[in-house]
């Protein structure tokens, strides 16, 4: 641990919330649709691994390697649902370049033509991140589920990219 990750200095006050500030930008652009918002939070070789979370469900999900895969995937995943994801309890430590963040994402989907079904997700996020420039971007972001509530076959369609 360094020392500025044990500390309140600012500037290590600052790197926290640019780190928290990176899943807000992910789960925004998901929310959003926004491809631009969604790529701006991923590192260019970046993995996203849904597979603990999917496995619970019964199904099988690689893991997406590079952010150029990823966005695609993700979007195209949701593109029949309204979403909602929203992050709490987000634990920041730092090591110079490096940030590990763990949180909560609570992920709420519903299919676009038929709001009266719907399937909440509590997700875990251990997320792995570096310094790009003057923003944190992820590294490798692993999702797990914690429980889940609702018609789980609102994520009927969902495509499995193979990365």
């Amino acid at each position: 641990m360094s020392d500025t990750d044990s500390s309140t200095s600012p500037t290590a006050t600052a790197d926290k919330l640019a780190v928290v500030e990176t899943l807000y930008r992910y789960a925004a652009g998901l929310d959003l649709r926004d491809k631009d918002l969604l790529a701006s939070a991923f590192a260019d070789d970046a993995v996203a691994d849904f597979g603990p979370a999917t496995k619970k469900a019964g199904q099988e999900y690689p893991p997406i390697n590079g952010r150029e895969t990823i966005v695609p995937a993700l979007l195209g995943s949701l593109s029949h649902l309204d979403t909602t994801h929203s992050l709490s309890n987000p634990r920041v430590t730092l090591d110079g370049d490096t940030a590990h963040l763990e949180g909560i994402m609570a992920c709420q989907h519903l299919p676009r033509e038929d709001h009266s079904r719907h399937v909440l997700m509590t997700n875990r996020y251990d997320v792995e991140l570096v310094r790009s420039g003057e923003v944190w971007v992820i590294q490798r972001v692993t999702v797990d589920n914690a429980w889940t509530e609702g018609d789980p076959t609102v994520l009927a369609g969902i495509e499995r990219t193979q990365a």
